[in-house]
């Protein structure tokens, strides 16, 4: 059969059901035929007259068996297969119909104003709302979008998703200005006194640093000393270097007040006022940055941190109780309650489904209808309307009973009425 016509299990039924329907309507019509028949000899051998009105109604009855036989086939196929106008209409019109049928769903059931009076009198928001409040719907609609989220991760190329981050992350780095920023939030830093752990890190560090490496500042500075003074002065000058370098460095970090300390304050101050103001310091700020940026390394960091995201999503989609479902959970389960209370919630939410359907309706009815009209058009002929015939021929052979019975109830009438007369 042609693509999107599959005649199915139920249609074969439906079909026997009409095969059934048709003997008997085709029985009504044979019992006429008898009748008209008997009656008609009835009537030559004498009977009486009532046989002439059973002979009219049988004849009658035929007549409108016959007309509606003819009228009913010639909807599915030509009558004894001759070639009389206006007949198989469905194989022969199968087109036309769905042209009709496409225009009439257009017209009836995909405009705007009647797809928004539908929805507005469903209360979808309100629905929607009891729907997701009700107990398990938000433990499924998280289930439901960790599953989405998994396909999607597991669909998505790591590299192309790489390629798109490291991109889209280098271009934004590189179009922002860092260098006004930095400067205001180093100056909150610096006038809230948060650099002083650091400060207080780094000193403790620079004093354990010195302590461990007594022998190599030592070694260092006797290297530099000229080559003519005697070893054990240039050993005896590298000492005292090293005593005031660790004089220093417990000094500064021993006093919170330590003048060292305040330099530093100054400077840090200073440094972040040239940020925000200083051409010179944005520009040397914005180099560096661009400069950082261009290193293999920074590159290869961003395009690793998909990775970690993507291994940190699957992991908390697969879990039941992660922070990731739980939240999902809790927030679905929130706005269902909202949703389920709040009118004004309802009527906002109401309108969002009304435009976006009359968008979709407005926008893609012709291609919706075009579907309808374009599968009609590729369906077989025949197949076409076997399947029609299957559906809706049991109900047709009620027409050729229907036919045969009126038709002798006409004709008796006519009879009875045409013997009254002439008599």
């Amino acid at each position: 059969m042609a693509a999107g016509v599959r005649f199915t299990a139920a249609d074969e039924e439906k079909s026997r059901g009409v095969r059934r329907m048709k003997a008997i309507a085709t029985g009504f019509l044979a019992v006429a035929t008898l009748v008209f028949g008997l009656s008609t000899w009835a009537k030559a051998a004498g009977w009486g007259s009532w046989t002439g009105y059973v002979a009219a109604a049988a004849e009658a009855g035929m007549v409108g068996a016959l007309a509606d036989w003819f009228a009913v086939t010639a909807l599915f196929r030509r009558p004894f297969g001759l070639p009389i106008p206006h007949t198989a209409i469905i194989p022969t019109k199968k087109d036309a119909f769905g042209r009709s049928l496409g225009s009439f769903v257009g017209e009836n059931f995909l405009a705007a104003q009647v797809v928004r009076e539908r929805l507005a009198g469903l209360g979808v928001g309100r629905r929607l709302g009891e729907w997701l409040a009700a107990p398990g719907s938000a433990e499924r609609v998280t289930t439901e979008a960790a599953a989405a989220l998994r396909g999607v991760l597991a669909v998505l190329r790591d590299e192309d998703v790489q390629a798109v981050i490291s991109e889209a992350i280098t271009r934004r780095a590189a179009a922002t200005q860092v260098a006004a920023p930095l400067g205001r939030m180093l100056g909150r830093v610096v006038a809230d006194g948060g650099h002083h752990g650091v400060v207080d890190l780094v000193t403790v560090r620079v004093h354990d640093w010195l302590t461990e490496h007594h022998e190599d500042v030592v070694a260092k500075v006797a290297i530099k000393s000229p080559g003519w003074t005697p070893k054990f002065i240039d050993q005896q000058v590298g000492e005292r270097v090293y005593k005031e370098l660790l004089r220093f460095a417990t000094a500064i970090r021993d006093d919170p007040q330590h003048p060292a300390r305040g330099a530093i304050d100054t400077f840090l101050a200073d440094f972040a006022v040239e940020l925000q103001s200083d051409p010179a310091t944005q520009q040397r700020v914005e180099r560096a940055k661009a400069e950082l940026l261009a290193r293999p390394e920074v590159q290869e960091l961003i395009a690793s941190s998909w990775g970690a995201v993507r291994s940190l999503v699957l992991t908390a989609a697969a879990d039941e109780q992660s922070e990731l479902r739980r939240r999902i959970r809790h927030g679905v389960r929130s706005f269902g309650l909202r949703l389920a209370t709040d009118r004004r919630l309802q009527r906002k939410t109401d309108g969002w489904l009304q435009d976006a359907a009359a968008y979709v309706v407005d926008t893609y009815r012709a291609e919706i209808t075009s579907l309808i009209s374009d599968t009609v058009a590729s369906w077989d002929a025949d197949d076409a309307s076997r399947k029609i015939e299957a559906n809706v021929g049991r109900d047709l052979q009620f027409i050729r009973i229907n036919g045969t019975v009126v038709g002798a109830l006409a004709g008796l009438l006519i009879h009875t009425v045409a013997t009254a007369l002439g008599g």
